[in-house]
């Protein structure tokens, strides 16, 4: 199985918004996405599994 590089933009993530990761298996992108979130010092990110445009994926944001 090809592991996804996919560029986490966190650093530019203000509060209150956030970005979307479009994949089939959203568990294992959650979990690394959080990781990500942590090793740029960004406390309490969320992640969220839902539809959008018609892709499942995942909704990373910050609370406002």
């Amino acid at each position: 199985m090809k592991k996804l590089r996919i560029l986490w933009p966190w650093a530019k993530v203000e509060r209150g918004q956030g970005f979307f990761v479009p994949c089939l298996d959203p568990d294992p992108i959650r979990i690394e996405g959080l990781n990500k979130a942590l090793e740029v010092r960004i406390l309490n990110p969320q992640a969220r599994v839902g539809i959008k445009d018609g892709l499942i994926g995942i909704m990373f944001y910050r609370k406002p």
